[in-house]
């Protein structure tokens, strides 16, 4: 299984910190992350292996939302700060309208994140 993961900079602490929290879960189901650049130094650093694509602003948000579309990403954990803008929102609004056509789950927060989890 597939995870993907991304946050945006506000967030990537708390990316980190919830990915802790769920070690157990994703080593005992052999879950697989792909992030986008930025997200995925910042997972590595923490220990967990993570194929990190490019950064969200340079096109990783694309690159996953690729992945989404080809059936090869099963989840995505998408750690967004609505407070702030990004200017790559045309892309994050792709990948989660491509979510929605495939029919992969999209948490956008930490609550919605937890609860997928422990759906696996």
């Amino acid at each position: 299984m597939e995870i993907a993961i991304i946050a945006h900079d506000g967030k990537k602490a708390e990316m980190v910190q919830f990915l802790n929290e769920h070690s157990e879960i994703l080593h005992h189901k052999n879950i697989n992350l792909v992030s986008t650049g930025t997200t995925g130094e910042k997972v590595s650093k923490a220990g967990f292996n993570v194929n990190a694509l490019l950064s969200g602003p340079l096109g990783g948000d694309a690159q996953i939302a690729a992945r989404v579309a080809e059936g090869q990403c099963n989840m995505v954990l998408f750690f967004r700060d609505p407070l702030d803008r990004h200017p790559h929102e045309p892309d994050i609004l792709m990948l989660m309208r491509l979510c929605d056509v495939h029919n992969v789950p999209l948490a956008t927060n930490p609550a919605t994140a937890d609860l997928l989890m422990k759906s696996l």
